[in-house]
């Protein structure tokens, strides 16, 4: 029985990621995933419109998506949008990728390829990578979990009860209707 050789760090950088394929390096194991739906991007956008003038405005960090991020020696994520505080970035080289620094807050919308282990995975290593938060987004159920190294449990948040997300530690002042994300998902 054959075994997988784990992939190097420096062997992910150097490849060449065809069209129609989204990578990201687990723990040593490429992982390959499908491109976004329409629904998923529609989703992942008006997060990122929503998020990305609040902190512009008060100077306090950047929003960006779909950046790989190096969490670990041999891990490489890519949050569907993410934050990251200001001056976190002062020292890097911005044409750089994946960047070397882990965001202060990383967002997933869940799509239907995702598996809730793969998931988890994911939120493990973000929080082990100093990730203040990470939100998981499921359009299908209206469901939200927010995740912290603080607490044991995510909290949850329903679309339906009109609940908002706040991020008062990272963006103090900013709130987010769930129901306005999901709309038309």
């Amino acid at each position: 029985m054959a075994t997988k050789s784990p992939m190097s760090f420096e062997q992910y950088a150097a490849l060449e990621e065809p069209v129609g394929e989204r990578w990201e390096l687990s723990h040593g194991e490429l992982i390959v995933t499908p491109s976004a739906t329409l629904r998923h991007n529609e989703i992942r956008d008006r997060v990122n419109v929503l998020l990305r003038t609040f902190p512009e405005i008060r100077k306090l960090g950047v929003v960006c998506s779909e950046l790989d991020t190096r969490l670990a020696e041999d891990t490489v994520r890519r949050p569907d949008v993410m934050f990251f505080r200001a001056g976190k970035l002062d020292s890097i080289d911005l044409d750089r990728v994946p960047i070397p620094v882990a965001p202060d807050l990383a967002i997933e919308i869940v799509s239907q390829n995702d598996r809730a282990d793969d998931l988890m995975q994911k939120v493990s290593d973000y929080l082990l990578a100093g990730v203040q938060a990470v939100w998981l987004m499921y359009p299908k159920t209206g469901l939200a979990y927010r995740y912290s190294p603080a607490k044991r449990e995510p909290e949850v948040y329903y679309a339906a009860t009109g609940d908002t997300f706040t991020e008062p530690d990272l963006l103090p002042g900013f709130s987010m209707l769930l129901s306005g994300i999901f709309a038309y998902a």
